[in-house]
């Protein structure tokens, strides 16, 4: 470590934070009177008594702005050696690191007094599913009388509301939010969290602080490449979540490659496995999925000492794969989940596989948050329809802008084995051309289409070439889906699932796709009467 003298007094104390605990200045600045009462890593989160962690990003470096945390109060600035540079002038003493994320990791967990400790914490991590697992594992200790909050891409999520923890929209936040927003969970009465774990926070070091009661794998497909550059690198994020002392116990999906591959190395690592899949030889066997009431799924888990027979609403053999995870999860941390299982058919997951309701003679329309090529295959296998059923599958999907672009082509092709009628739209083109992205998308399409690349399905032939078209904007696409689709079909809507914005030019605009589709057909039946 360098240190570099202050330049101007103390900042003032701290006002009421949501930290619990404080840490003397003097050790980072010796003989630097004052305490530590909080981290942040944005200005405009800064509070009087704040240590600001200034961090390397992708277009600029945070100490640009030391001097603004400064005047919001900030007391001290941590950074790495270039930032150090940077921020020397800001008013406040700088304490340059290698790794300012491992230290900000660190000191989040002592000023929030370990709340993870007074917490049985459940991380899932893998490239789909996690949202969906960790909701499943909620609902599980709900029902077994445990108070459950989740931690995912829908926010903190307690007692069926939404925990401000400060403006977030990554899948899990960074040190200073997670610590934080633990100890508001412990205040609150909380006892569990399932949380999902991204690769970009295991890379990050976000969830450094913690060591989790358990954790679990869903799988591994192509996404997220535009950061972690490729598949290896990717797994190996993953990975970070399976080391010694970081889980007490693991479950992994061993019916992915990547998730045996895991399971060999949290062995090697001395963590317990679980192994779950729908092969033999595994220790959760998911062995049965039948047809159930109004819908659902009914399903049987088999492990050497127990089975576990539960219905699920939620469509698809993911679905299923995900509440089996999470049945295995909990027996991971020591409880028997049966006194929880009959909650699990009233799990409903928003933005994922949600059907629409429209009134009238409707087709059935669903949003999802499919946005890879194995999560848009996953959710288009759950909604198709059987052998001999009138109707037709149609897909309206797009793909993020400055973003992994290799996954593209590859998600039009997925779309197109799969649906009959594939439209092509916008999902949050950030800075990029809109077109452009649509046409990338389009190419995957249209070289299944050309190919004669249809899959051979199980359940249903089809006899005529995938129909392709160019939707243009997110409400027009889906527009002219509503406008193909008879009461038989059914319209998967993916891409934003639960998302309420756009991201188009720097500007976030309002895009909720159960609104439009809703609105829009409301608007088509006036202009059919």
């Amino acid at each position: 470590m360098s240190w570099v003298s202050p330049v101007s007094p103390a900042a003032p104390a701290a006002e009421q934070s949501p930290w619990t605990k404080s840490i003397p200045l003097g050790e980072f600045w010796p003989g630097r009177p004052g305490v530590v009462t909080g981290l942040a890593v944005a200005t405009a989160a800064v509070r009087p008594g704040d240590v600001f962690v200034a961090l390397p990003g992708t277009k600029t470096h945070g100490a640009r702005y030391a001097a603004q945390a400064v005047a919001a109060g900030a007391v001290g600035i941590i950074t790495d050696s270039a930032g150090a540079a940077l921020a020397a002038g800001a008013g406040a003493p700088v304490l340059a690191v290698a790794d300012p994320r491992e230290l900000m990791a660190d000191l989040a967990a002592r000023l929030a007094g370990h709340p993870g400790d007074r917490l049985r914490v459940i991380g899932v991590t893998g490239t789909n599913g996690k949202t969906t697992t960790v909701f499943c594992v909620a609902a599980l200790l709900e029902g077994l009388g445990v108070p459950t909050a989740t931690i995912g891409t829908m926010g903190v999520r307690w007692r069926g509301a939404r925990l401000d923890i400060g403006s977030t929209t990554v899948t899990t936040p960074e040190a200073p939010q997670i610590q934080a927003g633990l100890a508001r969970l412990v205040a609150a009465g909380c006892q569990a969290v399932g949380m999902e774990v991204s690769s970009h926070a295991l890379a990050l070091r976000r969830v450094d602080g913690l060591r989790f009661a358990a954790a679990g794998f869903t799988n591994l497909g192509a996404d997220h490449l535009d950061f972690h550059e490729t598949l290896d690198a990717y797994f190996e994020a993953k990975a970070r979540l399976f080391e010694k002392g970081r889980a007490a116990a693991a479950v992994i999906h061993t019916d992915d490659p990547a998730g045996a591959r895991l399971a060999d190395r949290a062995r090697a690592a001395k963590v317990p496995v679980t192994t779950l899949g729908r092969r033999t030889g595994v220790d959760l066997w998911i062995a049965a999925e039948e047809p159930g009431a109004a819908g659902a799924t009914h399903v049987a888990v088999t492990a050497p000492d127990a089975t576990y027979e539960f219905d699920l609403a939620l469509p698809g053999a993911h679905n299923v794969t995900d509440a089996a995870l999470a049945v295995g999860l909990v027996r991971a941390i020591g409880l028997d989940p049966r006194p929880g299982l009959a909650a699990l058919a009233a799990v409903r997951v928003p933005g994922r596989v949600q059907l629409i309701d429209l009134p009238g003679p409707a087709p059935r329309v669903y949003v999802d948050f499919a946005h890879t090529p194995q999560a848009i295959a996953s959710t288009l296998d759950a909604l198709k329809l059987p052998k001999g059923a009138p109707g037709r599958l149609i897909a309206v999907l797009g793909a993020g802008g400055d973003r992994d672009v290799s996954k593209r082509g590859p998600m039009g092709a997925a779309a197109a084995e799969r649906a009959a009628v594939v439209i092509v739209t916008d999902d949050n083109p950030r800075s990029e051309n809109p077109a452009a992205i649509r046409e990338a998308v389009l190419a995957g399409a249209r070289a299944v289409r050309d190919s004669g690349g249809r899959r051979d399905r199980r359940f249903r032939a089809w006899p005529t070439p995938v129909e392709i078209s160019d939707g243009g904007d997110r409400r027009s696409a889906i527009q002219q889906a509503l406008a193909l689709a008879g009461p038989d079909d059914v319209v998967a809507v993916l891409g934003k699932g639960h998302e309420t914005t756009q991201e188009i030019a720097g500007e976030f605009l309002p895009c909720d796709d159960a609104a439009i589709i809703t609105e829009s057909w409301s608007h088509r039946g006036e202009t059919h009467t």
